[in-house]
């Protein structure tokens, strides 16, 4: 067997499903990608025991007998990142999706990224500058919606020697410093180190989804984690795809890990036709797409959701709002359990690895707001951001399961959806007695001085009357709704107008499948307006037959159907409108 100091050469010693155990590996390396047989597999060092390897097999490997040759070359599995991403589909290991048959052959070899097309390069140096790691070198405007700004590496630094412009390929430099080296436009990162910054900031601005029930009861940080956990049927893939739309990111990563294919096809076949609604240019002209369906190897799914986030964060340096919406973190979870049960390791809770939590933890501890390395355009500092939102399958709608209760260890927010509101058609289905948002009170002064200094009193009220009408509901089982005070009817009446209004929303209706931060106070205030006219009729001496059956009801009950624009107008309109009818009805009450 021949060694060199890059190359190391071992034997097949025994195969068990996707784990593949080589002799003759010594001096191997953890996490080392490996060329595995006669048809050159692909597979990545995880266990090292004397001269005995074991790999994970990013293929099937469906073939492979003993004493085929494995061949380890010293590196880590790694990504290419740079133009040509964005509106692209890879596998977990970047093999590109677009143009291949229905299949991806065995031992396929082929370039993550056309290397040589060419792009457009604007280059924002000049030969005697002095740059660093992520300095911008130049810019490629690779879609409508994105410009790729092309960085300097984070180990390189020098001054120019010469830059390129005009066109440019993946096969030749665009810059060459004075000490000889060369930079392209390609960078390859490994998929599990975090790439650096400067460092970490604070999380004190929303990430804005336009959906109300996130906004405003349950916000998750520009740079945070959520998580939204759901049995069957309860819409998880749907209220990924809708952030995925409406969510106010600059780049969509999108991993499709273990998912069925029948889903992962409607997702190829309708991002491609959707239009973002703030821009009007096709959704895919922002978005990456990583792709793993249930029947592909779980070694590959293992590694697809740090091919994402290591694309995430090349964006991120560049200065980017990125969004990584995982669909489903279970399945990536039950790729670690059944390559740890072919290592015969000792099972952990319900079958899951001992190491589940740390591996989670690795993945989730990549979002974050940065200082990003390096100056931009204007030559000042510059920020960027991952959010991560990930779905999360527990088996029978079981929260307390280990994937789950990992996940909810470094998530900032978890969104539970509900399976008796999803049979109700109350979508999102969010139940906000189970979920939560740690990240409220960061944002509380963000909110007060963007939207208003009032939101903050009317989430909690609005929270307050769910948990009242929650108790009435329990009371109502005992006694029955015709039992109750008028006060407490006048109270269920307007929790059901906060849910049917507020908390449901449409991703079918123009005009209430995004609503800006303004409209979502609006419409709380005009409720509440709602609740505090007709609490002083009653006490006046207005029937609540009458309050219930007044026309304003149906207003109100319709307010959301109004556009962004200019609804704050519409929405004192029907307050004025709200406290004329019920003090007109109050003072003719007053007079009988």
């Amino acid at each position: 067997m021949g060694r060199d100091e890059r190359i190391i050469r071992g034997r097949i010693h025994g195969v068990a499903g996707p784990t593949v155990v080589a002799s003759g590996m010594s001096g191997v390396k953890m996490h080392t990608v490996c060329d595995v047989g006669r048809q050159g597999l692909m597979g990545e060092v995880i266990r090292i025991k004397g001269e005995l390897a074991t790999l994970q097999i990013f293929e099937d490997t469906g073939g492979l007998s003993l004493g085929e040759e494995v061949v380890s070359f010293s590196r880590p599995l790694t990504v290419t990142l740079g133009p040509g991403l964005i509106t692209n589909i890879f596998d977990g290991i970047q093999r590109p999706l677009q143009g291949m048959s229905h299949f991806i052959a065995r031992g396929l070899k082929v370039e993550s990224l056309d290397m040589e097309k060419t792009w457009e390069f604007t280059p924002l140096v000049k030969p005697g500058d002095e740059v660093g790691p992520g300095d911008f070198l130049g810019e490629i405007p690779e879609t409508g919606m994105i410009t790729h700004r092309v960085m300097v590496p984070p180990d390189t630094a020098g001054t120019v020697a010469s830059i390129r412009a005009r066109e440019v390929s993946g096969a030749e430099p665009v810059c060459v410093l004075t000490d000889g080296t060369e930079i392209g436009l390609y960078q390859d990162w490994p998929v599990r180190e975090p790439r650096p910054f400067r460092e970490k900031l604070p999380l004190t601005e929303p990430f804005v989804t336009g959906q109300r029930v996130f906004d405003t009861l349950l916000p998750v940080a520009e740079g945070g984690t959520a998580i939204v956990p759901g049995g069957f049927g309860t819409g998880k893939s749907i209220v990924e795809q809708t952030i995925a739309k409406y969510g106010r990111s600059e780049v969509i990563i999108y991993i499709g890990c273990g998912e069925r294919g029948n889903e992962m096809t409607e997702i190829l076949t309708d991002f491609p036709r959707l239009i973002d609604p703030a821009t009007g240019l096709p959704l895919s002209d922002r978005t990456v797409i990583v792709v793993n369906t249930s029947n592909m190897p779980v070694a590959a799914r293992e590694a697809s959701i740090f091919t994402g986030v290591t694309m995430a964060e090349y964006f991120r340096d560049m200065g980017y709002s990125v969004a990584l919406l995982a669909d489903s973190i279970s399945r990536w979870a039950e790729s670690l359990r059944e390559i740890s049960s072919m290592l015969e390791e000792m099972p952990g809770e319900e079958g899951f690895p001992p190491y589940l939590a740390t591996h989670l933890g690795s993945f989730y501890e990549r979002a974050g707001k940065v200082r990003c390395l390096g100056a931009g355009a204007g030559g000042g500092e510059r920020t960027g951001a991952v959010t991560i939102i990930s779905a999360v399958s527990p088996p029978g709608g079981d929260f307390s399961e280990p994937v789950t209760q990992s996940s909810m260890r470094f998530a900032g927010a978890l969104w539970a959806l509900d399976p008796e509101l999803a049979y109700r058609r109350h979508f999102p289905a969010v139940n906000w007695q189970t979920s939560f948002s740690l990240y409220y009170p960061e944002l509380s002064e963000w909110l007060a001085r963007e939207v208003s200094p009032e939101l903050g009193e009317l989430r909690a009220a609005l929270f307050r009357l769910l948990q009242k009408d929650r108790e009435l509901q329990d009371v109502i089982q005992i006694i029955g709704a015709e039992a109750l005070q008028e006060s407490d009817r006048l109270t269920l009446e307007v929790a059901n107008i906060a849910r049917e209004v507020f908390l449901k929303q449409s991703v079918f209706n123009e005009y209430d499948a995004f609503n800006t931060y303004e409209k979502q106070y609006w419409m709380l205030k005009v409720i509440f307006a709602y609740h505090r006219a007709a609490s002083a009729a009653l006490e006046r001496g207005v029937y609540i037959e009458n309050i219930l059956e007044s026309p304003v009801r149906g207003k109100v009950m319709n307010i959301k159907n109004h556009h962004n624009d200019g609804f704050a107008d519409v929405a004192r309109g029907l307050i004025e409108e709200i406290e004329r009818t019920f003090s007109t009805a109050a003072e003719g009450a007053e007079a009988v």
